[in-house]
This record gives structure tokens, sequence and C-alpha cells, in this order.
């Protein structure tokens, strides 16, 4: 029934546009009453979403497994392609979604609240973990955005070529920035300097590590912002996508 509501809904959005779909639409097509449809999903943005309830209960639960011995940042790193692994489990539609994001205001701010909701999993963990170090909390989210911006900028490299390439190269390549300067060997391992975000000059090597640090109080939007502009090698091309 959830599948066949997604289909049915999703062969609409393609047809005639998402803002002229009604839920009457898509229960007409899949054959079944509206109270089934509300019975999977609260309205017609969630169905666009479907497995992403899923996949944060699945997130939610591995940070929850974690133990001692588990390094922090390679286990959000870890986590954050538990996500991967759901767009990579069906390219078509991932690819489909990924296009009528780009095309619906509303549907773009849906899914940033979902991004959100990921960011807040990985940065309660790190918090955690880091509760009573210096600068722990903040170091959590930092470290939860970074991780976030990184996956994203993978996943969205891998949409855009139609979810032809390799997903999973794409977003280890992305997540061994945050590891290489976050993890126990970064250079940001200890408390990060108050100084203004830098990066590597034009030209370095693939290898080299990259650094971005920014000063005390300075909003995430501005650190995600300095490692996309990084991870990217030029000007922040905007939020990251689906």
């Amino acid at each position: 029934m959830r599948e066949a509501l997604v289909a049915a809904a999703f062969r609409l959005f393609v047809e005639r546009g998402y803002e002229q779909t009604t839920v009457d639409d898509i229960v007409a097509l899949a054959g079944v009453g509206r109270r089934s449809f509300f019975r999977y999903f609260p309205s017609k943005e969630d169905v666009v979403f479907p497995d992403h309830e899923g996949c944060l209960a699945a997130m939610t639960a591995f940070l929850r497994d974690s133990g001692p011995a588990h390094e922090p940042v390679a286990r959000v790193c870890d986590a954050a392609r538990l996500v991967l692994r759901m767009y990579a489990e069906n390219p078509a539609f991932s690819v489909q979604r990924y296009r009528l994001t780009r095309k619906v205001p509303g549907l773009r701010a849906y899914e940033l609240s979902v991004v959100w909701r990921y960011e807040r999993a990985l940065a309660e963990y790190l918090r955690g973990r880091f509760a009573g170090l210096r600068d722990g909390t903040l170091r959590a989210d930092v470290i939860a955005a970074a991780v976030v911006a990184a996956h994203n900028n993978g996943l969205r490299a891998w949409l855009r070529s139609d979810g032809r390439g390799d997903a999973a190269a794409e977003v280890d390549h992305a997540l061994a920035h945050v590891q290489g300067v976050f993890g126990p060997d970064g250079l940001a391992a200890g408390p990060p300097a108050r100084t203004s975000a830098t990066s590597a000059p034009a030209g370095a090597e693939d290898d080299d590590v990259v650094v971005v640090v920014s000063r005390r109080g300075a909003p995430l939007w501005r650190v995600v912002r300095e490692i996309e502009t990084t991870l990217n090698g030029g000007p922040e091309r905007g939020i990251p996508a689906d």
C-alpha cells in the first residue's frame, strides 16, 4: 500500500507537476481512500520523502549502540553512510526526487528540515562523547554540521550524474576531509584556534590536508559554508542538495 501510494504520487508529479497534483489525485490513481493515504503520510510533502523516518531511526539506533571504543568522528561518518545507503539502494527514485526538489521551493524547505534532524542526531551523540571537554558542545555541533555538509556534497555529485557514478566513493572522499581535520590524527584534534577561516592555496595537491577553523561563536552556517567552499574548490554554491 505504502509503495503503491509513492509510485502513484511520483507518476502524477512527473505528468502534471507537484503543485498541480492533489492527495485526491494520488489516492484515485492508487485505488485507495484518503484515510489510507493519511495513515501512511501526514502530508503530501511526506510522500516525497517516504524513507527518511526509517533512516533517521536507524541512524539513531546505530549511534545509541556505540561504545567507548568507537572513535566518535569515525562513528558519525559511518552513521552518515547509512543515509547514503538509503539513496543508493534505489538510484532511479533518488534521482527523480532530486530533480523534483530542485523545482519546488516548498519541498526544498521540507528537505532542509529533514537534513537538520539528521544533523541534530549526530550532534547529540557527539555532545555526549565530548561532555566535560573544553568547547565540547561547540566541537560536537561543528563536526556534526561538517559531516552533513561533506555527505551532501558527495551525494549531490552522484545525483547530478543521474546516479551513474560511484556514490560511496564520492561520499567517502568528502568525509575523509572531515576525518582528516577532526579525527584523532587531524590538525583540529585539539580546541580550535581563534583565527579566521583559511584554506589550502589554489593548485594544492589532492592529498593536502585542508584546515577550516572559525572564531568562537561563529554561526554554524558560516562554518559549513567554509567547508563546502573548500570541498568544491571555489565559491560556495548554496545549501547541500537532497
